[in-house]
């Protein structure tokens, strides 16, 4: 069978309001090729003649399996070690200092919202070992990482990367925290790897099912996807997720309405509850 190369705007329509609604996805008309790009292989595998045959599968799937394969198809997931470096040696240098002083019962709550394939959350739990050293017995320090893809947790939680991938981490680390997995890649640690919970989550769903505040929220490179409204109402969430005196970091392509939101200005692309 060959791939289904048209969709009509009809078409079009039905699948990016239900992309956006599910998961907060915008895609305006200028992703109407990418959408057919992404999807072309799953029409075929499922043996679709059209789109519209793929949308009725689609919301008639009570199981929630055929939304997971959508957003990984159309979720991009680009990411790598050391992404914004500012941002991490913000947290290394200004962060951590002032909550190894403020958190008195030494449950530091880290919260990764978009972890992608891991590497933004296993360079913070990488950051938080070297920061605590000795003095890391006496913290609980995990790190929640969550994602909307099924397949780029299924990575993450492997921690295997590519010598290329691993490169722009300090060598130091990368003898320390990495073995060598094969010719061509390395694993991280168990002592890293047991510091970050990989779960699956939806950050446009209703409800925050976590029982404790954090301290640091990183949710980098998300809300470009998100229309303005879908942005708000997620900026609120991470607001009431975040301790006071909490840090929120975001990407640098992105922006907070300073002067509609809660959130303090810190620098560019850091944001405080306060």
């Amino acid at each position: 069978m060959s791939p289904v190369t048209n969709i009509t705007h009809k078409e079009f329509v039905l699948l990016s309001e239900y992309i956006e609604t599910h998961y907060g996805i915008h895609l305006g008309e200028e992703k109407q090729t990418l959408l057919v790009g992404r999807l072309q292989n799953v029409l075929v595998q499922l043996g679709f003649q059209s789109f519209m045959d793929y949308y009725n599968y689609l919301i008639a799937d009570k199981s929630g399996e055929v939304g997971v394969t959508l957003v990984d198809r159309i979720s991009t997931n680009h990411t790598y070690f050391m992404r914004e470096t500012k941002h991490f040696h913000y947290f290394r240098d200004k962060v951590l200092p002032y909550l190894m002083f403020s958190v008195k019962d030494k449950d530091l709550r880290i919260w990764c919202a978009a972890s992608s394939t891991g590497e933004e959350a296993y360079t913070l739990a990488m950051i938080v070992d070297e920061f605590l050293g000795k003095e890391k017995i006496w913290w609980d320090a995990k790190i929640l990482a969550t994602d909307i893809s099924s397949n780029v947790l299924d990575i993450a939680q492997k921690g295997i990367y590519s010598f290329e991938q691993i490169a722009p981490l300090p060598i130091q680390w990368r003898s320390q925290y990495f073995n060598k997995y094969d010719n061509e890649s390395a694993i991280i640690t168990d002592k890293i790897k047991n510091e970050v919970l990989f779960r699956k989550f939806n950050l446009v769903d209703n409800v925050f099912p976590f029982k404790k505040k954090f301290h640091v929220i990183f949710c980098r490179n998300v809300m470009i996807y998100f229309e303005i409204k879908t942005k708000e109402i997620l900026l609120d969430k991470l607001y009431d997720m975040l301790n006071y005196g909490g840090y929120l970091f975001i990407g640098h392509s992105e922006s907070i309405n300073r002067e509609t939101s809660k959130f303090k200005y810190i620098c560019p692309a850091v944001y405080r509850k306060e």
